[in-house]
């Protein structure tokens, strides 16, 4: 994944990269989280971290960048409240316009699953994917904080 100048919270140092899972669809649940959370054995990594998710969206030729965004403004992002998902931010890259970049938080990767499990199968979800399809392709990195980052 190439990072922006600072935009990346791991350009920036701020957190600690873990495993990165296969490129997955929007629409479809992503792949089990690799160990993520308190407790990582890792080092330089905060004992009391949160599971991040570092997730950007690449809108493919055919869909609509702006049609993404509604979608988020308008309703995945209360959908992602509902099922526990901890928004930390949302970026449009000034020089990947067709890009949508966000980081979520879970106490941890068992949270982080069952969160996603219960998104993907919410009704207004199932009709929001429906009725605003985007076509996308998903790349997210797992990441927990580091000892020295001011976020846990």
């Amino acid at each position: 994944m190439k990072a922006l100048a600072c935009l990346s919270l791991v350009a920036c140092g701020i957190f600690a990269v873990a495993p990165s899972a296969a490129a997955q669809t929007a629409a479809r649940g992503p792949q089990p989280t690799p160990p993520c959370g308190p407790n990582l054995a890792v080092k330089n990594v905060d004992k009391q971290s949160r599971c991040f998710e570092l997730r950007t969206y690449t809108v493919r030729e055919g869909s609509s960048i702006d049609l993404l965004h509604s979608r988020f403004r308008d309703h995945t992002t209360a959908l992602f409240k509902k099922h526990g998902m901890t928004v930390v931010g949302y970026w449009q890259p000034v020089a990947k316009l067709d890009t949508l970049i966000y980081i979520l938080a879970y106490q941890d990767a068992a949270a982080r699953d069952a969160a996603w499990a219960a998104f993907n199968v919410d009704p207004e979800w199932v009709k929001t994917r429906t009725e605003m399809q985007v076509n996308v392709q998903v790349d997210n990195v797992f990441m927990a904080a580091t000892d020295y980052s001011p976020i846990k």
